[in-house]
């Protein structure tokens, strides 16, 4: 399992980091995808999963990180610092966004940053791209900005009937969906009811 350097930590959200890490040799993932990563937090390893929340992973990657003062891992990466190390391994998962076409991202959470690491893809590609997430506070509010500046559609909603819309103008697009799993079950639910054929969740497991 390789050991990959910290190049940021970022304070994007109430209690949400996002964590830059330089990219091993010989890796290669699509935003979407997530990794395995390891450490020993008071002498006791601990491993979690992130999704990929960067665009690509050239030179580097990045993933959001969603910590509460009570966790062990997510906290112990937000405090970590320019240079250190963390052992990393992947990616993992089938849910991944290569550039090819327009794409609509339901997300809660840490979502987000799937979100818009999909839809900076989809939108330097010169596609569509939408994003709708549950609540009003957005992590990544900066990169929300500059997507709705650079054409893309980003819609905050209160209940996930309110992205009905939304999903059934999508027309040719891929709808992705990345949050717990009462959430995914909600954003399939009314995927079905408006006729979304095309449509790639990732759980992130109960909340």
């Amino acid at each position: 399992m390789p050991q990959v350097t910290v190049d940021a930590v970022e304070t994007v959200g109430d209690r949400t980091v996002a964590l830059e890490l330089r990219t091993p040799e010989g890796f290669d993932a699509e935003p979407g995808q997530f990794i395995l990563i390891r450490a020993t937090v008071d002498g006791v390893e601990e491993t979690g999963y992130y999704t990929i929340s960067s665009p690509d992973t050239t030179g580097t990657m990045e993933v959001t990180v969603e910590y509460v003062p009570e966790g062990t891992l997510a906290p112990w990466l937000a405090e970590r610092r320019p240079g250190d190390t963390v052992a990393v391994e992947g990616p993992f998962g089938d849910v991944r966004y290569t550039g090819g076409g327009d794409a609509v991202v339901l997300a809660e959470g840490p979502g987000i940053g799937p979100a818009v690491g999909i839809a900076e893809r989809a939108r330097a590609a010169g596609h569509d791209a939408s994003i709708v997430f549950w609540g009003q506070d957005p992590p990544h509010r900066d990169r929300l900005d500059a997507l709705e500046a650079d054409g893309a559609s980003v819609v905050l909603v209160e209940s996930l009937d309110e992205a009905a819309d939304t999903l059934a103008a999508a027309g040719d697009a891929t709808v992705y969906v990345f949050g717990f799993e009462s959430f995914v079950r909600d954003a399939k639910t009314v995927a079905e009811a408006v006729g979304v054929d095309d449509l790639r969740a990732e759980s992130f497991g109960p909340r």
